[in-house]
């Protein structure tokens, strides 16, 4: 299976080792104990609570394993070498939907960092597939649910 590199900010990146380092140090102990505990309480055979107990510390260590491999592949994006002719991950594009004449500013990031109420969407998005590699005042068509829409990229920053 090949390995996906994702693109990250320094304050992606950082979110995510903090994540990681909680679970492997906090919540790892959690399921641990409640493994032990449920352990204690008698028969494995019909312990169901020893059962949740193993199913919730396979999940976490399938969630740290993820994690790792994640980090392990992630690239950091230095802001100052991004090319602002045209629309890649880290800008900020400010777009105008052709069919409604609203205007949106949004900044492209990796899927993990995504976060629409702070104007961060995914560039794996509909919507951030079609902005990619698009320069000011070229338009994109993009599939969302409501159908068909048409936005014109106004400017683009960081």
């Amino acid at each position: 299976m090949a390995q996906t590199v994702g693109y990250y900010t320094e304050e992606g990146l950082l979110k995510l080792k903090t994540e990681l380092h909680l679970l492997e140090t906090v919540e790892r102990r959690k399921c641990t104990a409640a493994v032990a505990e449920a352990r204690d309480k008698g028969d494995l055979s019909e312990n169901a609570e020893y059962d949740a107990a193993r199913e919730a510390q396979g999940l976490l260590e399938v969630r740290i394993g993820k994690l790792r491999e994640v980090i392990a592949n992630a690239r950091l994006v230095d802001e100052t070498l991004l090319d602002l002719s045209k629309v890649s991950i880290l800008t900020t594009v400010k777009i105008k939907n052709k069919n409604n004449g609203a205007t949106m500013k949004y900044t492209l990031v990796a899927e993990s960092e995504a976060d629409l109420k702070a104007g961060k969407i995914s560039v794996d998005s509909p919507i951030g597939k079609s902005l990619l590699g698009k320069k000011v005042g070229e338009t994109t068509e993009v599939q969302v649910p409501a159908g068909k829409v048409t936005f014109e990229i106004l400017e683009i920053t960081i």
